[in-house]
């Protein structure tokens, strides 16, 4: 009998974690600040060997710095969404937003430049995404959903969610 609840209770769970689906959106601190968070991290690894203090403490920034993203977290069967900064890559810390009947689901093209400058010369790092954005009953933005690569992918995955979450399209 004891086997049959815990298996009951394997299939709900997995149930309710089906039910909520993570996006990741972007990363802060842009691709420069990723690697050197990374850097710093392994850095810090090596460091502990030395000193105790030291090491933890290149560990501990290393580890905001590169691991640190935003993500979208969606509830289809409640009907929310939350859009979090995900501290060290595993602490979503953020705020549910409750989907309303008049809400909307639309497309924005998003740009984000990045400029890198070392002693010689600087680089530019430009990101081109297209994201899904949820719009308030005044139809204006409220949060990024998703992103998505191309305007075909963008566009499948908008009629998903429309339909998982039952909004309209602007």
């Amino acid at each position: 009998m004891d086997i049959q609840n815990i298996a009951i209770a394997h299939k709900i769970l997995i149930f309710v974690l089906k039910m909520i689906v993570k996006n990741k959106i972007e990363k802060p601190f842009g691709p420069s600040g990723t690697t050197m968070g990374l850097f710093l991290f392994v850095v810090g690894i090596g460091i502990t060997f030395f000193s105790l203090v030291g090491g933890i403490i290149f560990i501990i920034v290393g580890g905001f710095v590169g691991f640190t993203s935003t993500i979208t977290l969606v509830d289809s069967s409640q009907r929310r969404v939350k859009y979090a900064t995900n501290i060290f890559g595993t602490l979503p810390i953020g705020k549910w937003v409750a989907i309303e009947d008049g809400m909307k689901l639309g497309l924005k093209k998003s740009h984000q430049g990045f400029r890198i400058y070392t002693r010689a010369n600087s680089m530019d790092i430009h990101i081109q995404d297209i994201r899904i954005m949820l719009f308030g009953l005044d139809n204006k933005p409220i949060l990024p959903v998703n992103t998505c690569d191309s305007i075909e992918s963008a566009k499948s995955e908008l009629e998903k969610l429309s339909n998982q979450l039952k909004l309209g399209i602007i």
